[in-house]
């Protein structure tokens, strides 16, 4: 299933006092948390806690109003500072796969590296890298209708890797599935993850699927991290 490893670069991720309300609603209260380079961190709670929140102010969908957030020691946001999404080098995954019907699915994992300038005759041969890696090479030509929903979802883990991001951020991604399969591709997630060393932040409601995927859990509950849980994952 597994072409080669890319040549991502692992950063950590620090945030402090990060604060946030909608209509005088807090949603984030003082949040402070440390994900080491190359770790996993699931966000776990039930919905209105406050984590597709903290998941949008480290991806730059939103502007914390109080706070700071840096990734490697570099802030991205803080009272003065808001690096937008393209200049994080992040890749998203989200529940909904968010594929353009009309690409082909090698054209929906090329889009961010046209995005990103990266030369034309580079871009086939790291399509093809990211799309081994999550074994559906040869479905670069199919269109995202001809395929069924954990393959529109390996594909958004394609496009989401390909240009081999500082940060991986999955926003319940599986959430959509049948439990079976989402069992099926939690364990190849996991596996993926442990061999590309990205810093991932993961966000779901799930208790199996963040013990499943990450190194450390945390819990939040009413905009807070109410504990952390570290897992027996390993981190080499």
């Amino acid at each position: 299933m597994i072409a080669h490893t890319p040549d991502t670069s692992r950063t950590g991720i620090t945030v402090r006092g990060l604060r946030h309300a909608f209509n005088g609603h807090t949603v984030l209260d003082g949040v402070d948390l440390d994900v080491p380079a190359g770790t996993v961190l699931a966000l776990l709670g039930p919905s209105g806690c406050g984590k597709s929140t903290l998941l949008k102010a480290l991806a730059g969908l939103l502007r914390p109003q109080h706070g700071d957030i840096q990734f490697d020691g570099a802030t991205v946001c803080d009272a003065r500072l808001h690096e937008p999404p393209e200049r994080r080098g992040l890749g998203m995954v989200f529940q909904d796969y968010a594929l353009w019907p009309h690409m082909s699915v090698a054209q929906n994992v090329s889009f961010p590296l046209e995005m990103r300038g990266v030369a034309r005759k580079a871009r086939p041969a790291m399509v093809q890298d990211a799309l081994a890696l999550v074994g559906l090479h040869e479905h670069a030509a199919r269109r995202p209708s001809e395929l069924s929903g954990g393959q529109q979802q390996r594909v958004a883990l394609a496009r989401a890797i390909v240009a081999r991001p500082r940060v991986l951020l999955f926003d319940e991604p599986l959430s959509n599935l049948d439990r079976t399969l989402r069992e099926s591709l939690c364990i190849e997630i996991g596996a993926l993850l442990r061999r590309l060393g990205t810093t991932a932040v993961y966000v779901t409601h799930d208790h199996e699927e963040a013990h499943a995927l990450a190194h450390t859990i945390a819990r939040m509950s009413h905009g807070r991290i109410a504990d952390l849980v570290a897992t027996n994952k390993d981190t080499a």
